[in-house]
C-alpha cells in the first residue's frame, strides 16, 4: 500500500513538473496580440482588424476557427488548466509541512480556474457561431447575435483582463501563487530562490488591481514586470518537483 502511495505521488509530482514546463509557452495574457502582430506566424490567416461585433466574430470562427479561438484568448484556459496541475503537485508536496497554507492556496486556485472556464467566451462563441451558420430564419440569427453580444460583454477580448470573471480568476490564481510561494519559503524541500521568485511574480502581478482603479493607462506594466519571474517560477518549481519525485524513488 505504501509503495502504491509513493508511486502515485511521484506521478503527481512529475505531471506537475511537465505541466509547468508546458505552461511556460502559454503563460502570456497577450498571446493573442502577439499572434495578430506576427500575422499568425505565417501558419494562419489573421484579419487586418480584430473583430468587434458578434457577427464579425461568427464570420471569423466559421472561416478561421483556430485564429478566432486564439484571438478570443482561448489559451488563457489552457494556461490555467496547466497551472492547475502544477498547483495540485505543489499541494501534495507541501500539504504535510504547511497544513494551512497549502489547502488554502489550492482552494483559491481551484476557484480561479473554475471562474476562468466559465467566463472565457471562446468555446461558447464558437458554438454560437456554428448555430448561427446553421440557423434557418432571420429570427434565429437575430437571437444568436444577441446571445453573442452578451457573451462578448462579459470580457472584451484584449491584451489585459477586463470582465468580472477574468479579473476574479486572475486575482484568485495570483493569490494562490503568493500562498504557495510562502509555503515553499517555509519548506526545506524547495529552495529559497524558487520561493522568492514566486513571491516577486505574484506581488508584481497584484499591482494590476490598484493600477486598474488609479492609473488605468499603466495596467499593462504589472504583466510586463511579472512575466519573467512567472516563467522562472514555473521552471524552478518544476525542477524542484522532479527532484522530490526522484528523492521519493531512492527512499523506496
Amino acid at each position: 500500500m505504501e509503495k502504491n502511495t509513493k508511486d502515485s505521488e511521484r506521478w503527481v509530482y512529475r505531471s506537475g513538473a511537465i505541466a509547468a514546463f508546458i505552461a511556460v509557452i502559454f503563460f502570456r495574457r497577450n498571446l493573442s496580440a502577439e499572434f495578430a502582430a506576427f500575422n499568425g506566424f505565417g501558419l494562419f490567416v489573421v484579419p487586418a482588424q480584430t473583430p468587434v461585433s458578434a457577427a464579425e466574430w461568427f464570420a471569423l470562427l466559421q472561416t478561421e476557427p483556430i485564429t478566432g479561438l486564439i484571438l478570443l484568448n482561448f489559451f488563457d484556459v489552457v494556461n490555467y488548466l496547466l497551472v492547475g496541475v502544477l498547483f495540485v503537485a505543489l499541494f501534495f508536496a507541501l500539504r504535510r509541512e504547511q497544513p494551512a497554507l497549502a489547502p488554502t492556496a489550492l482552494a483559491l486556485a481551484g476557484a480561479g480556474i473554475l471562474i476562468c472556464l466559465i467566463s472565457n467566451q471562446a468555446l461558447s462563441m464558437l458554438s454560437l457561431g456554428n448555430h448561427y451558420a446553421a440557423a434557418g430564419t432571420d429570427a434565429q440569427r437575430a437571437a444568436l447575435l444577441i446571445a453573442g453580444e452578451a457573451r462578448l460583454a462579459i470580457d472584451n477580448p484584449g491584451r489585459v483582463p477586463s470582465g468580472a470573471g477574468a479579473l476574479a480568476a486572475l486575482l484568485l490564481v495570483t493569490l494562490a501563487i503568493l500562498l504557495f510561494a510562502l509555503a515553499m519559503l517555509r519548506s526545506p524541500q524547495f529552495g529559497k530562490a524558487a520561493a522568492w521568485v514566486g513571491l516577486l511574480s505574484a506581488g508584481l502581478q497584484l499591482l494590476y488591481f490598484p493600477l486598474l482603479l488609479l492609473a488605468p493607462n499603466w495596467v499593462t506594466l504589472p504583466f510586463v514586470l511579472s512575466a519573467p519571474f512567472r516563467v522562472a517560477w514555473y521552471v524552478l518549481a518544476a525542477l524542484r518537483l522532479l527532484r522530490i519525485s526522484k528523492r521519493n524513488l531512492t527512499t523506496d
